[in-house]
């Protein structure tokens, strides 16, 4: 069976949204990218280098720890990268502006 091909990442997204049903890994995703987020502005702000650094870190680990033991499913990323990491920022947004639930 071939594995379907995302065009698009408006096609992309629903497959996103299905692989992030579990409200702890939800709440996850959205720490971690939360964090990403604050740790680009400070690295910024106070021109260090090391928060830059701890970004993949920041966000991969919580968002994989959610996949890994409570989604149980295998992260997106190493198959989407660009679709999947477009797809936590848009998340993020959607949940922040109440689009999306934690609880789904």
């Amino acid at each position: 069976m071939q594995e379907k091909k995302y065009k698009s990442l408006k096609e992309f997204y629903p497959y996103y949204l299905s692989e992030h049903t579990n409200t702890t890994s939800r709440v996850l995703h959205f720490i971690g990218t939360g964090l990403v987020v604050l740790a680009f502005f400070t690295g910024f702000l106070f021109h260090d280098w090391r928060f830059f650094l701890a970004m993949p870190v920041l966000g991969y680990g919580f968002a994989w720890v959610g996949h890994f033991f409570f989604e149980k499913n295998k992260p997106a990323t190493f198959k989407y990268p660009g679709y999947s990491l477009a797809s936590d920022f848009i998340l993020f947004y959607d949940l922040l502006s109440g689009k999306q639930s934690f609880k789904v």
